[in-house]
């Protein structure tokens, strides 16, 4: 079963208590129902324990839950439902943060994105993903930096899916400027920028540096949303070695502030395409 992040773990097991209450069941009476003991109930109410899909479903039969919203809507916070998630193929190279991180981002319906040190993961080409590996992760075997650039280009494709995620980037302009792989490479990953920011779903801006000092130079962050669940609103921030998910109301909203304060301080979506055009022309000369 693939691990779920203990933020939507939480959140799952509030709707599955709501839904129990909603079917006028204690936990005990649901566990027979289930044919499981109460102490299991209680461990996925309080988030404690993962959950399968499979269980999801058997307790929404015991609740009588018809609805197709609330079904899909359980499906989501478990993870994948019944579809093993594609990165399970790359379990051996990627560690479970990372696991959790796509699992959240092929879920989510928003992600809005501060950068200040690389391009967003979404928005890399190969070349451009491929020498960024080689420089962060030099102990690594060919094989298995193959592997993580092949999982980063396949997580664009929900860019691509239907409905496609709504992707927000606000890139620091020394994104821009860190030729990445030299400037060869570094000029076609401007370039892709600026296909990028002609898609729909996709929307850049550029922090110049005139702009001084701003809250994004204290680390990168990415804010996710999901479909129909209002204030599952997640927040995840990369160190060196793992992933910090912070999913408290006053937080979440502390980090949407402050990505709403960034985008007033960043250029508009035309003078941050003009700008990008403008260094990737540079890095061609």
């Amino acid at each position: 079963m693939e691990r779920v992040p203990a933020v939507r773990r939480r959140r799952l097991g509030e709707e599955l208590r709501r839904l129990r209450d909603l079917a006028g069941l204690t936990s005990g009476e649901a566990a027979r129902l289930a044919g499981w003991h109460q102490s299991k109930v209680s461990r996925i109410e309080t988030g404690r324990s993962s959950v399968s899909a499979e269980d999801v479903t058997i307790l929404l039969d015991v609740y009588a839950v018809r609805d197709a919203d609330i079904r899909e809507l359980a499906g989501t916070l478990a993870g994948q439902g019944h579809q093993r998630g594609w990165w399970h193929d790359f379990r051996d190279v990627l560690p479970v943060e990372y696991r959790d991180f796509i699992s959240l981002e092929t879920g989510a319906s928003r992600a809005r994105s501060m950068e200040n040190s690389v391009v967003p993961g979404l928005l890399q080409t190969r070349a451009y993903a491929k020498a960024l590996t080689g420089d962060v992760l030099p102990e690594l075997g060919p094989r298995e930096a193959d592997a993580l650039v092949d999982v980063r280009i396949a997580r664009q494709a929900v860019l691509r899916q239907d409905p496609p995620l709504d992707l927000w980037a606000v890139l620091d302009e020394a994104v821009l400027r860190r030729a990445v792989g030299g400037p060869e490479v570094m000029a076609a990953q401007l370039r892709a920028l600026g296909r990028a920011a002609a898609l729909p779903n996709v929307r850049l801006q550029v922090l110049p540096f005139a702009s001084g000092g701003h809250i994004g130079v204290t680390g990168s962050f990415v804010v996710f949303s999901f479909p129909r669940i209002a204030d599952l609103d997640v927040v995840v921030i990369d160190h060196l070695t793992s992933s910090l998910y912070v999913d408290r109301k006053e937080d979440v909203a502390a980090y949407g502030a402050a990505f709403a304060r960034l985008c007033t301080f960043a250029l508009p979506d035309e003078e941050s395409a003009e700008l990008i055009g403008r260094i990737a022309d540079d890095m061609s000369r």
